[in-house]
C-alpha cells in the first residue's frame, strides 16, 4: 500500500525538519517547501494527499496560498491543514474560510498533528462506495464526485464528507456537536463554530445549482439535509 504523501510548507527549517521527521516515523512520505513559490513548483510535479501550510510565509501568506489552491481546478480538492501561532477565534475562522480543512495552533505536539492529519485524510477518502441521489444532486462515493443536474460540483474534502453524511441521513436534524462527532470524529477537538464555516462553504458550492436550500438550518437545533421546503 502506497504511503500518503504530505507537503510541508514552512519557512523555519527546524520546524519543517521536525515535522518531516515525525511524519516519516508515522509512515508518511513528505516533500518540503520553504515558501509559497517553491510549494507551487512542487505541486506541479507532485500529487500530495495533504498539505500543511504555515500562515506566515516570506513571499505570500499561507492564507493567500490556500485560497489560490482552492481556486485552481488542479488542486481544489487538496486537503489542507493550516499551521499558525495565531490562536484568536477570528483567525481560526479566517483560516477555515480560506479553504483549509483544519487549523493547528503552534506550539503543537507531533501526536496531535498526526491525529489531525489522520482525521482529515479519513474525511477526504470517504469510507464506502455507495451512490446516493437526492433532488438534483448525486453523490458517487466510489468516484468521490458530486454532481448536480449532471454537472460536477467542486467540494473540498470536509465539505464532501459533511454533504455525504447529511445526504445519507435525510430529513434528520443534527446538532453541531453531533456533526463534529460524526463527520470530524470523536477524538478530534475543534470548536462547534467550525461546523458553521463548513456549512457556509457547502451552501456556496451548491448555490450555482440551486441546491443550497437542501442544507437547512433548524433554529436552536442544528442542521438537516432535505429536498423538501423548510
Amino acid at each position: 500500500m502506497t504511503a500518503d504523501k504530505i507537503l510541508i510548507v514552512e519557512d523555519e527549517a527546524p520546524i519543517r525538519e521536525m515535522i518531516a521527521f515525525h511524519l516519516g516515523r508515522a509512515g508518511y512520505e513528505t516533500v518540503e517547501a520553504a515558501n509559497c513559490g517553491a510549494a507551487r513548483e512542487l505541486l506541479a510535479d507532485e500529487r500530495p494527499d495533504l498539505a500543511l501550510i504555515d500562515w506566515m510565509l516570506p513571499d505570500m501568506s499561507g492564507l493567500e496560498l490556500t485560497r489560490m489552491l482552492k481556486r485552481d481546478s488542479q488542486n481544489s480538492d487538496l486537503a489542507i491543514i493550516m499551521l499558525t501561532a495565531r490562536a484568536d477565534e477570528f483567525d481560526k475562522i479566517a483560516g477555515l474560510e480560506s479553504g483549509a480543512d483544519d487549523y493547528v495552533t503552534k506550539p503543537f505536539s507531533p501526536r496531535e498533528l498526526i491525529a489531525r492529519i489522520q482525521a482529515v485524510l479519513r474525511r477526504a477518502k470517504g469510507d464506502n462506495d455507495e451512490t446516493v441521489e437526492a433532488g438534483v444532486l448525486a453523490l458517487d462515493a466510489a468516484g468521490h464526485r458530486v454532481t448536480a443536474c449532471g454537472r460536477e460540483v467542486r467540494l473540498g474534502p470536509t465539505e464532501y464528507r459533511l454533504l455525504k453524511f447529511l445526504i445519507t441521513h435525510p430529513d434528520r436534524v443534527f446538532s453541531r456537536a453531533q456533526l463534529l462527532d460524526r463527520v470530524w470524529g470523536a477524538n478530534v477537538y475543534v470548536e462547534e463554530r467550525t461546523v458553521d464555516v463548513h456549512i457556509r462553504r457547502l451552501r456556496k458550492a451548491l448555490a450555482s445549482e440551486s441546491a443550497s436550500d437542501y442544507i437547512q438550518t433548524v433554529r436552536g437545533a442544528g442542521y438537516r439535509f432535505s429536498t423538501r421546503n423548510p
